[in-house]
């Protein structure tokens, strides 16, 4: 006798879909027959430069010691970090990429019967976390594409237990600056943790956003997430960060999985940590690539969403399925976002000048075919 397995998995995990992130290369290749090497990928915010040439230097050093287990506290790591942070290394932790930080979080203080709060077009992973435990997700409309804290903060109940916000947002770009973020912190409940997602805080400049560090002494309840797979170019080796009080870290490294961060990605994330050059290089190219599809996206008529990110968000005024599939067939991976409630939308990743261009040069064929 056969069972439905899917009947006895607990109510929250039976709504979910399963997160879809931008097709592979390989993937393309396969389904259209196409040279992988004439693919331009410009779906998943990744860094176009590679890696930093230091993080590979040191994972070439760490090869000779794939049969031991890796530092499952990841003290080199974390003490970096916590000396370029300005906090104590027992008030980071280490995720498996800042995805893992954020189920950390949903594992060890959600539940049935308690809620976290979310904007609307939001990073996928917060509703996907917070339905896995059984938790409620208390989605707030968006305002202009981008967070109502002003909402959020009355969506607050009882039963609260977790705000999550990102600064810049995933998939929309947008942001807010530090006067909008400390009148939400200084205003949240004491027992609700704000979890500020930072993913691309290293794309901004001056004071452009708020560097969520600043107000680590003063919020208690306050978590920043960060992590190494955009600017410093890591995602393949999924390594990410919180910054918090130390009584949080140590209810989070209560329900971390042993050896989540592997050796290659702590040893890489190490130099990259410490290669200031490539940064500032990976930013400036960010710069320049913004500016270019901005250009190209205005001679087509085209508007989008501003962002401080490194992707845009590009409004086509209509259902996208059509343009992107043809993008597809044109050698050219972007990401769709109807599944975010986008469906309008397109988000394109910056890659190096060539692939901005040859993004354009795609897109323009398409909607003028």
């Amino acid at each position: 006798m056969s069972c439905d397995f899917l009947a006895l998995a607990q109510p929250g995990v039976q709504k979910l879909s399963p997160y879809v992130p931008g097709k592979p290369v390989d993937e393309l290749a396969r389904e259209l027959d196409l040279d992988p090497a004439s693919i331009v990928k410009l779906a998943s915010n990744e860094n176009p430069l590679g890696p930093s040439p230091k993080a590979l230097e040191a994972i070439r050093g760490e090869l000779t010691e794939l049969t031991r287990y890796p530092d499952g506290n990841g003290f080199e790591l974390k003490s970096r970090l916590a000396a370029r942070c300005g906090v104590q290394i027992n008030q980071v932790t280490l995720g498996n990429g800042s995805n893992d930080i954020l189920d950390l979080v949903a594992r060890a203080y959600l539940a049935p019967g308690l809620n976290a709060v979310f904007s609307q077009y939001a990073f996928a992973v917060y509703p996907i976390s917070t339905q896995a435990v059984g938790a409620q997700g208390k989605v707030v409309p968006a305002k202009d594409h981008g967070h109502d804290l002003e909402a959020m903060l009355a969506t607050i109940d009882e039963n609260t237990r977790v705000v999550f916000i990102a600064n810049p947002n995933n998939p929309t770009g947008t942001w807010f600056g530090p006067d909008a973020l400390e009148r939400f912190l200084a205003r949240v409940p004491g027992n609700v943790l704000v979890v500020l997602d930072e993913a691309y805080i290293e794309f901004a400049e001056g004071d452009e956003l708020p560097d969520g560090l600043k107000y680590l002494a003063r919020y208690d309840n306050l978590l920043v997430s960060r992590t190494f797979s955009k600017a410093y170019g890591l995602a393949a080796l999924r390594v990410g960060y919180a910054l918090s009080s130390a009584q949080i870290a140590d209810v989070l490294n209560r329900v971390r999985q042993p050896f989540n961060v592997n050796s290659l990605a702590l040893s890489a994330a190490c130099a990259a940590l410490d290669d200031a050059d490539y940064l500032a290089h990976s930013r400036q190219l960010n710069d320049v690539g913004m500016a270019q599809l901005e250009a190209g996206l205005r001679e087509l008529g085209l508007s989008w969403i501003p962002s401080k990110g490194n992707f845009i968000a590009v409004d086509f005024g209509r259902d996208t399925a059509a343009i992107n599939q043809a993008l597809l067939r044109a050698g050219v991976i972007v990401r769709p976002v109807a599944g975010y409630g986008m469906p309008n939308f397109l988000r394109v990743s910056i890659g190096l000048p060539a692939e901005n261009a040859r993004f354009l040069d795609a897109l323009a064929k398409v909607l003028s075919a």
